[in-house]
């Protein structure tokens, strides 16, 4: 599996001052250093975190790969289009949630997101859509077009340690073996930490994990270095 590690969190907290510190250009490139495959941002229409100065700069500077974040809005879209990163995950999204709290239901509008998809596939952007571990979401995506599917691992993360484990992790390894049936590549990520994320490993063939948050909160501790080296040595 690679890592692919989500730097928002780095720019929650340069943007509790207002000012440049921490520099979040400088959070990628000591991820990529340390062994991130790619760079995940979530660029969302309320701007809470990344802004749009540093995708741009992004796209520019780092190494591996910029996987996109975003909502279904015409200006976030007109922005991917310019930069044209890697790949984009379209996610859903409301303005008083604190983080992303479930999966896009592509199943309930599936023109809607094929049409909107459409013009970043065509200009070979890769896509993702973060959908919850269910075969009908599954099954949507695949006629979409998109060539990935992020599965919503919050459920399984939360259920961690309760007796509602097992349950909550068959639907991911359900959901992914259908979705690699289908011809979908699978990625997966949210609320996942160093405690929880051993159990990707019993799900075949996965492709990459965004982690974010709980790396950015180790690294408060221990450092940015050893924070993704720890989370990498664990996806191994």
């Amino acid at each position: 599996m690679l890592l692919g590690v989500n730097i928002d969190h780095v720019a929650t907290l340069r943007n509790a001052r207002g000012g440049v510190e921490p520099d979040v250009i400088k959070a990628a490139e000591i991820c990529e250093a340390n062994g991130a495959t790619s760079i995940t941002t979530h660029l969302r229409e309320d701007r809470r975190h990344i802004k749009d100065d540093d995708v741009y700069t992004l796209i520019k500077t780092i190494n591996t790969k910029l996987n996109l974040e975003m909502a279904m809005a015409d200006d976030i879209q007109k922005i991917a289009l310019e930069i044209k990163p890697h790949s984009i995950c379209l996610v859903p999204e409301k303005r008083q949630e604190v983080t992303t709290e479930g999966g896009l239901d592509v199943a309930g509008q599936l023109d809607k997101v094929t049409e909107f998809i459409k013009p970043l596939l065509d200009a070979g952007i890769k896509v993702s859509l973060f959908i919850d571990p269910e075969l009908s979401q599954v099954q949507a995506s695949a006629l979409t077009g998109a060539q990935f599917i992020e599965m919503h691992t919050g459920s399984y993360s939360e259920a961690f340690g309760k007796e509602n484990e097992e349950e909550e992790f068959l639907k991911l390894k359900t959901a992914a073996k259908s979705a690699q049936k289908l011809g979908l590549t699978v990625n997966a990520g949210h609320g996942l930490n160093y405690e929880n994320v051993h159990r990707m490993h019993e799900i075949p063939d996965l492709y990459e994990l965004n982690i974010g948050h709980s790396i950015i909160s180790r690294a408060v501790f221990t450092g940015l270095p050893e924070a993704v080296n720890k989370m990498k040595d664990l996806i191994k």
